[in-house]
């Protein structure tokens, strides 16, 4: 499901200059369905390398899936989940506040997108077979700290002391085993941490620390499988002779220039073809809200000291205070780290699974306006949500990422400039001031409706249950105390009316960022202070108690096998009236006499002759946009290595040691524009990894352009100089 690789904004930062330029490693969707038989009961979940779900993006999916199987699938079995990582495109949601940065809706981020749902959710539903389903749970200490320690502090000393950390530390894992052979065939976790390991200026598309956890999980049951490294088809240094003759063979060859190809030539440069995964690993996100996978903590850029604890700010500025992860200053390193930290406690999770889960599988999904929701709290008091809106310290941004200069977290007051601006957007009715209160409304987004709605007013909430498994599915980011408060409401009320069959032992998840998006949901006593995730819950500071009052309607009726629960006013498709305003590449072509896929820059060789581990081989090709074909199953960038007379490939754009960017160049208008030179460069990045075997290698280009808008695509490649590794 990778997008677009250049010129799109990132979804996540709000970032306006964070727009993609290039892969660090492509994203993907991944699926599992569950079934009772054939033609019981059953449900999908995916789990998607993007920053969030859309309720456009599931939507369409569900009209595509009807289209193939009538009601099979519905928006009652279907959960589709985000693992929230801010290094993917843009442009795939449909209301205003989500679609700023990008510039609108960005078409092809979206197809991409709901395409690869589509296909994953097809491919699982084709995979259907009898088998077994093992759950584990077991803590992870390490890979996510509090960026907002100063609201956890608000909630009752008497709730806090119930929990060791404040942050959930447990992991929860499912491991499906085919019921025929007895393999491994796929596993599943939740935990909360967030995408943020790839900073605001990062601009490689990457699935960040959850990707990169999937890829190490899919690649080490592989390589369990085959006893041996996934690439251990290729020869050693015994059979390739010694470092003298690797250099003399590669020296005698050299680029290729530009070569015409096909559409499909990439895909048959992939390392790992999608066809012959046979493993599916999914690292999914759970109650993230205020947890930072930055674990060392934040610090002033300025002078090296800690941040101020209540504002998170530095002598009252707060883009000087930024979290560091635990690869600091390299956010590679850090994404790789955090990554690993989840997919080795999976692994320890995965291998000592013993607990079947078993039972009955059942779901229930609602649409509820929650801009007006009557909440019933426990002294009987009943109070209201309101309209969405975004308070200052949502502007301030975050320690993973800060936002606009001149504002804090925990901000409740606007400055002059400010008001100003907002009041031309739109000045909050009296009503909205009072119902957000203590939030100061900075943006009335539940207000606004030009040219098409802001914020979300009706939002999905879902529970699917798998045995003694409770999945819920919630639109947004629930903050740890939030998310412990809605999970333990929900297995009481399961308890209480089930009639004996739920118990203490019933495990409850919840799945963030599902289905629909709609920001932040902060407990009451969190909003008092205002911090970011306070200032962004949309709907007011009984957001959570509305959430906990509905969910557990649902779980009411889920314990006594009812389903007399209403559906609830369908939320809005707003695709026909869309705003697109990032214009698509036009047409290209290369200075004369150079041909895309032409060498710009060769490799240069080290003086010793030779590369090393941890050594970088690069080279730049002249290159078009890679927004005219996203190379979907296929690969911009190639590591081949030569065995015999044959060139194989090592490594593709989806392996970290390799990194394709891509940067445009000026673009030349000569006779008014009737003749316009535009192109790019296309570098790639090889860091020989230490499993990387002595041999002869080269690096391969692939890519699409047009010489118009309206002329078909052509397709190109090209090689550098060959060079050795010792």
């Amino acid at each position: 499901m990778t997008g677009p690789a250049a010129q799109v904004n990132m979804m996540g930062y709000g970032n306006f200059d964070q727009v993609t330029g290039g892969i660090h490693f492509r994203l993907r969707a991944r699926t599992f369905i569950v079934a009772e038989s054939l033609q019981g009961p059953r449900f999908a979940f995916v789990n998607l390398d993007a920053g969030m779900a859309s309720q456009l993006v599931t939507i369409k999916v569900l009209e595509r899936l009807k289209s193939r199987y009538v009601n099979l699938y519905n928006e009652d079995n279907i959960a589709i989940s985000g693992t929230h990582t801010h290094a993917g495109p843009g442009g795939y949601l449909q209301y205003v506040t989500y679609a700023i940065t990008s510039l609108g809706f960005v078409p092809q981020s979206f197809e991409a997108i709901v395409t690869a749902i589509e296909m994953s959710i097809l491919q699982a539903h084709d995979n259907l077979k009898p088998g077994s389903i093992f759950i584990n749970k077991g803590d992870l200490e390490n890979a996510g700290i509090n960026r907002s320690p100063s609201a956890y502090l608000f909630n009752p000393q008497e709730e806090r002391s119930k929990y060791r950390t404040n942050v959930d530390t447990l992991m929860t894992l499912l491991k499906f085993v085919d019921g025929d052979t007895g393999k491994n065939i796929g596993a599943f976790s939740w935990f909360a941490t967030h995408g943020t390991s790839m900073s605001r200026n990062n601009k490689l598309i990457s699935g960040d620390n959850k990707g990169a956890a999937a890829r190490f999980f899919e690649d080490w049951v592989t390589s369990q499988e085959k006893n041996s490294s996934t690439n251990s088809t290729l020869p050693n240094s015994k059979v390739l002779g010694s470092n003298q003759a690797l250099f003399n063979k590669a020296s005698e060859i050299k680029h290729t220039g530009g070569k015409a190809c096909i559409n499909t030539t990439s895909q048959g440069f992939k390392v790992r073809k999608n066809k012959e995964l046979k493993f599916v690993g999914a690292f999914c996100q759970s109650n993230v809200g205020d947890v930072s996978p930055n674990v060392l903590g934040t610090f002033c850029i300025d002078s090296g000291l800690s941040c101020d604890f209540n504002h998170s700010s530095c002598h009252g500025n707060d883009q000087l205070c930024v979290g560091r992860g635990p690869g600091y200053p390299d956010e590679i390193s850090s994404t790789k780290i955090i990554g690993e930290r989840q997919f080795q406690k999976a692994v320890e999770l995965f291998t000592s699974a013993k607990q079947e889960l078993t039972g009955k599988i059942d779901y229930r999904h609602v649409y509820i306006n929650f801009t007006n929701i009557e909440v019933q709290l426990e002294d009987n008091k009943v109070v209201q949500t309101c309209p969405a809106a975004l308070g200052p310290g949502f502007a301030a941004g975050t320690t993973d990422g800060p936002g606009v200069f001149g504002f804090q977290q925990g901000d409740t007051e606007i400055n002059p400039f400010w008001k100003k601006l907002r009041d031309v957007l739109r000045e909050p009715s009296p009503y909205q001031v009072d119902c957000q209160k203590p939030k100061t409304v900075l943006l009335d987004t539940g207000e606004m409706f030009w040219p098409y709605p802001w914020a979300p007013a009706i939002l999905p909430i879902q529970i699917i249950r798998l045995g003694s498994l409770i999945i819920l599915s919630v639109p947004g980011e629930f903050t740890t105390m939030a998310g412990r408060r809605l999970r333990e409401a929900v297995k009481e009320t399961l308890i209480s009316s089930g009639n004996g069959e739920f118990d203490n032992q019933t495990h409850v998840v919840i799945a963030g960022l599902t289905n629909a998006y709609s920001q932040y949901i902060a407990t009451f006593e969190e909003y008092e202070q205002q911090r970011y995730e306070a200032a962004s819950t949309l709907y007011g500071p009984h957001t959570l108690s509305a959430y906990i009052q509905e969910f557990k309607k649902l779980a009411n009726s889920m314990a006594k096998g009812e389903n007399s629960t209403t559906k609830g006013p369908s939320p809005p498709d707003l695709f026909s009236i869309q705003l697109s305003l990032l214009p698509d590449p036009s047409g290209e072509s290369p200075p004369p006499g150079i041909k895309f896929g032409d060498i710009k820059q060769d490799i240069i060789i080290p003086k010793s002759g030779t590369f090393k581990k941890g050594d970088k081989a690069i080279a730049t090709f002249w290159s078009a946009n890679p927004r005219f074909d996203l190379l979907t199953e296929g690969t911009f960038a190639v590591v081949e290595m030569l065995q015999g007379k044959n060139w194989l490939p090592a490594y593709d754009d989806e392996d970290f040691c390799l990194f394709f960017k891509w940067k445009a160049e000026n673009i030349t208008f000569i006779a008014a524009a009737a003749n316009v030179n535009s192109y790019g460069y296309a570098t790639l990045e090889w860091e020989v990894p230490e499993e990387a075997n002595p041999g002869v290698y080269r690096l391969r280009h692939f890519g699409s352009t047009k010489d118009t808008k309206e002329s078909p695509n052509s397709y190109y490649t090209g090689t550098s100089s060959a060079f050795s590794v010792s």
